[in-house]
């Protein structure tokens, strides 16, 4: 890997001449594993990752994933990592799949490690919002956002509530979808926008790409969702050499003023989030951010 500071900020690129060069992710043994998430009625505890839905919406069929850190207890205040998923079903010549479920997030483990932060998946609800989505959020062709932030925003204040999070503190993390999401959606208005510290998105970014099927994809709206980062922390990572299509787009646009952007390329070919359970100096780099923001 070769570090190259450009403007004042971080691109790691990995020195190889094509994509054909890049490694799959497998080929580096993991050296974390995410555990699973409980279905059974059992309350939150310390290394254990439970099926919750947040108070409101027990009548439907709502639910998110939440995981206390191995050394959670009640008189301590933790960071908070909140994650979106990719779409789902998803399936690529590599075998890198994502079920578009929160059961199946991974980047806020391999972030932390499972210890030090508490961890919540967060759902994409359906118009309605009784039920969890797996492809984009809403319905089609609207696909209104509204339900999924409100529920994003009742389960962040929840878990400061009831369970030690830091509300000054809390970073949004997506992959694919989720890392779209973390404009689209983490950005969407000023009330969901104040809850970040920082935000991370691996592979996608919201404005690159404007043929996407929900209302507000051209660069025009991102642009103006992006105002809302206000100079905070953003790290932009993605498989391949998919970063510099981001990176480009960034600087075109005149948005680099707006926030402290770090871009990494993971090492990788793989459109799957499973690159951060395994040692990189991507995940290094990562995990060096994330540590400096929480100061």
């Amino acid at each position: 890997m070769r570090r190259i500071v450009i403007g004042g900020l971080i691109l790691l690129a990995l020195a190889r001449a094509g994509a054909e060069d890049w490694p799959d992710l497998r080929s580096v043994p993991a050296d974390l594993t995410v555990p699973e998430m409980s279905t059974a009625n059992v309350d939150p505890a310390a290394g254990q990752r439970v099926r919750a839905t947040t108070p409101g919406w027990e009548k439907t069929d709502v639910y998110h994933a939440l995981y206390l850190p191995t050394d959670w207890t009640p008189e301590r205040r933790f960071p908070v990592i909140a994650e979106w998923a990719g779409n789902g079903p998803y399936q690529n010549e590599f075998g890198d799949i994502s079920t578009g479920r929160v059961e199946g997030s991974q980047l806020g483990f391999g972030l932390a490690g499972g210890s030090r932060c508490i961890w919540v998946c967060l759902p994409y609800l359906n118009n309605a919002g009784t039920a969890n989505v797996i492809k984009w959020w809403g319905d089609a062709p609207g696909y209104d956002p509204e339900p999924t932030l409100a529920y994003c925003r009742a389960t962040i204040r929840d878990i400061c509530a009831r369970f030690g999070g830091d509300s000054t503190r809390v970073i949004l993390a997506g992959f694919s979808r989720g890392a779209i999401a973390c404009n689209y959606l983490g950005l969407h208005d000023a009330e969901t926008a104040s809850l970040w510290r920082g935000l991370m998105a691996f592979s996608h970014y919201d404005g690159v790409r404007t043929t996407w099927p929900y209302p507000g994809a051209d660069r025009a709206a991102a642009w103006s969702r992006l105002q809302r980062l206000q100079g905070r922390p953003q790290f932009i990572c993605g498989e391949n050499d998919s970063v510099t299509e981001t990176r480009r787009y960034l600087e075109a646009s005149g948005a680099l003023p707006l926030g402290q952007f770090t871009f990494a390329f993971t090492g990788f070919r793989n459109h799957n989030d499973a690159w951060i359970l395994r040692p990189s100096p991507a995940r290094d780099e990562l995990r060096r951010w994330f540590a400096d923001i929480l100061r």
